[in-house]
């Protein structure tokens, strides 16, 4: 009770972030002390959002807390176990802080100056330059199917929208599929994976080049359904990908090759800034160098 009455106290005192109060910094108030480590009241501005109440305040910071301090264990074993040479984390940090800060200014210089628009022109050309790396690893297909109860009354307009090429009429279809089909895919402009069909419509195909060259259309019953695919067009495995496949991927690349592009010349003339200004000196022969090729 005496701790739930003190988490109420510093929850309401969170709750007041940002007044006159958090500002006297001369006097930090101590919130729990783990190994000689100290957590601060100030620590706790931020953990509890504007307009909550106080049992989540105090949940809110009771768990800061408690997070806090199994940290603090866990960090008071690991130095006690580790090596000096272990602990001694300068460099990895420096490195890290380094890598940090460049990464922040090539992503600010990429925000503010790369050019993010990419034409179809370009997407075809480098679609044409690089077809042989466009190469299908399955079967694609255009296709439509719908998945009847077997004694759907709407049977037979089904069958013939569906196997008449000159009839095809999606928006006619598409309303009655929402009424009578169980399940229905209607959209022929796309391509799909030709297991992802066989995986929904139980479709037994032997050979698939021969397969797909004679039937446009297949009717078939199946458990207590009735199944109609209409295949529209399609695209053996290891065929070059249509272009239509391949658009996002091609604007990606080419992003990607302008990112390197603007990172490149951006260091190329901060290098030649640098050497033109006298800004940095290499020494050779350095005696750890000598030394080491004289003990060979």
């Amino acid at each position: 009770m005496k701790r739930l009455g003190v988490l109420i106290g510093l929850a309401f005192l969170v709750l007041l972030q940002g007044c006159d109060f958090f500002e006297k910094k001369s006097k930090e108030v101590v919130v729990a002390e783990c190994y000689g480590k100290y957590l601060y009241e100030s620590d706790l501005q931020g953990v509890v959002p504007k307009n909550t109440s106080i049992m989540d305040s105090v949940h809110r910071v009771n768990a800061f807390i408690d997070s806090w301090i199994q940290r603090q264990v866990l960090l008071h074993q690991a130095e006690n176990n580790l090596s000096k040479e272990d602990l001694d984390l300068k460099k990895q940090v420096e490195e890290y802080r380094n890598s940090l800060v460049i990464y922040t200014y090539e992503t600010k210089l990429i925000d503010q100056r790369l050019d993010t628009i990419v034409s179809e022109e370009e997407i075809e050309a480098y679609y044409e330059e690089n077809k042989d790396s466009f190469q299908l690893h399955t079967t694609m297909v255009k296709v439509a199917y719908v998945i009847l109860d077997e004694n759907c009354k709407q049977k037979d307009l089904f069958n013939k929208l569906m196997s008449d090429r000159d009839t095809l009429m999606l928006q006619n279809l598409d309303v009655l599929s929402t009424y009578y089909a169980v399940k229905s895919y209607l959209d022929v402009d796309n391509w799909i994976r030709l297991d992802e069909l066989t995986s929904i419509v139980p479709i037994e195909i032997f050979n698939v080049e021969s397969f797909l060259k004679k039937n446009k259309f297949v009717c078939f019953d199946w458990n207590e359904y009735t199944c109609m695919v209409r295949f529209e067009d399609y695209l053996l495995e290891e065929s070059v990908t249509p272009l239509e496949m391949e658009r996002d991927n091609i604007r990606s690349i080419i992003l990607t090759r302008r990112k390197k592009e603007l990172l490149d010349r951006m260091k190329a003339s901060l290098y030649e800034k640098a050497k033109k200004n006298q800004a940095f000196e290499v020494y050779v022969g350095m005696p750890a160098f000598n030394n080491q090729n004289d003990n060979e």
